[in-house]
């Protein structure tokens, strides 16, 4: 995984930022597989092969590695999704080209398959367990790209009220993390046709489904 820093790493020397980014790397490993109270400090420096004393250093406690260990994942996620429907914005796209390049942004983080199942794992995880500041999901990744695209639609369906925008992303966003843990459930189930379902074929459906969701409620239908 690249070297990812915040604004406090560019002054810290190359053998620090490498400390750094293997704390968090093996951190991001133990968490998802153990969870947070099945993580100690210990844990976390042996596998990074680092001195105890490291992560109070880097980043004060367990808690506040855990947390900006997500800070910096949801970080990465909401910036790579507002990039790509700023860059499909400026070609004055059909409702459908905006879902597609929602769509195939939202599963890149989890195309690798020992990292998504890693982030999918550390993600579910936190949904169970609830470590994160309350509105930490909200605040960092859902509200600036839900933000972003009732603009974009807005922009390319003038009829679609917001609220009804909204819902049609939330509905898009619920499919494709359904999707994601399907794979997961059923991938080495056999003698059903759900397990040959690639996520090309997903995409496709899901944003041609969607795309005729909310024209329904562009024209008014909203039985």
């Amino acid at each position: 995984m690249a070297e990812t820093e915040t604004q406090d790493t560019p002054s810290l020397t190359k053998e620090a930022k490498v400390t750094r980014q293997l704390l968090l790397e093996a951190a991001e490993a133990l968490f998802a597989a153990k969870g947070f109270d099945g993580t100690s400090i210990r844990d976390i420096t042996t596998k990074a092969n680092r001195n105890t004393a490291a992560v109070n250093y880097f980043f004060g406690d367990k808690r506040e590695l855990y947390e900006e260990l997500f800070r910096l994942r949801l970080g990465e996620i909401r910036d790579s999704r507002l990039r790509a429907i700023e860059a499909v914005m400026q070609k004055k796209p059909t409702l459908e080209e905006l879902f597609f390049v929602y769509c195939v942004d939202f599963l890149k983080p989890f195309a690798d398959p020992q990292h998504s199942e890693r982030l999918m794992k550390l993600m579910f995880r936190e949904m169970a367990e609830s470590r994160l500041p309350k509105n930490m999901f909200f605040d960092e990744l859902a509200a600036p790209v839900l933000a972003a695209m009732e603009k974009a639609i807005a922009i390319i369906c003038p009829a679609i009220d917001k609220h009804d925008a909204m819902m049609s992303v939330l509905s898009l966003t619920g499919q494709l993390v359904h999707i994601l843990q399907s794979n997961v459930l059923f991938e080495k189930a056999q003698g059903h046709s759900i397990t040959s379902i690639n996520m090309d074929e997903s995409i496709d459906h899901i944003v041609k489904f969607s795309v005729a969701g909310i024209m329904a409620y562009a024209k008014g239908d909203k039985k």
